[in-house]
């Protein structure tokens, strides 16, 4: 491998040190993050908001379920930014067959509860693993480490509910005291279809900060173990996998 055209530092670490790398990686190269996700998760937040007639609590729950597909282009972005690659929404379009195509069924149906889902996910999407080759693959990456892969799922999952409450109840901080009943009764009894798209758009809000770095947390992750089973052999894989 030409070490010299990694833009990060890879080597074994502790998986909580790797997952840290992650976050380091989404801090810097930022732009090129939110530039590619945030039109992405707009256009789905609005999609996702105009089922609210089916039913109300749909919005949500379609942004919820539509996670990993979302996550593809994060994965894409990151996995370029380990080369410290910019990508623009250009990139992300003359990819977007590979992005978005590639195994999505699964992505959304039996994997869709995965608790290692970001840790695993490159195998399908970079490595381009299949049927029971992709579930060796698996099995080899998570052999001693599917507890600190579900931890970490886990973290990300409470800290996801949390802000999402947090930022309903910063409305009621915000409000004035004397229009706090008022809204307390909009909420208790008024329009199920507001409520339902306050919270999707809260939701939303908390997605397009936290997932870059649940992605990323997992990715650092992934490489890590790569570089534990394999040493440093990864570049071409990746360049391969998203052909410049």
């Amino acid at each position: 491998m030409q070490v010299d055209a990694l833009a990060i530092a890879l080597r074994p670490r502790s998986m909580p040190e790797a997952a840290d790398l992650g976050v380091r990686v989404v801090q810097r190269h930022w732009r090129s993050v939110w530039a590619v996700y945030a039109p992405l998760l707009a256009g789905t937040t609005l999609l996702a908001m105009l089922t609210v007639e089916l039913q109300p609590w749909l919005p949500a729950f379609l942004l919820f379920w539509l996670k990993p597909w979302l996550d593809r282009s994060l994965l894409f972005v990151l996995s370029r930014a380990v080369f410290g690659q910019d990508t623009r929404w250009a990139d992300l379009a003359a990819q977007r067959a590979g992005v978005w195509g590639g195994q999505w069924l699964q992505t959304l149906t039996w994997r869709r509860l995965s608790p290692w889902r970001s840790y695993t996910q490159a195998i399908g999407q970079l490595e381009g693993q299949r049927g029971k080759a992709r579930a060796k693959r698996r099995d080899q990456l998570l052999h001693g480490r599917r507890g600190i892969a579900s931890a970490m799922h886990f973290v990300f999952a409470n800290g996801e509910m949390l802000l999402s409450f947090g930022l309903l109840a910063v409305m009621f901080w915000f409000t004035p005291e004397a229009a706090r009943r008022d809204l307390w009764s909009w909420l208790l009894e008024g329009s199920t279809i507001g409520i339902n798209l306050l919270f999707a758009g809260a939701y939303a809000l908390v997605l397009l900060v936290l997932e870059p770095f649940y992605v990323a947390a997992g990715f650092a992750m992934y490489l890590n173990r790569r570089v534990e089973l394999e040493a440093w052999d990864v570049e071409q894989e990746f360049r391969r996998a998203f052909a410049h």
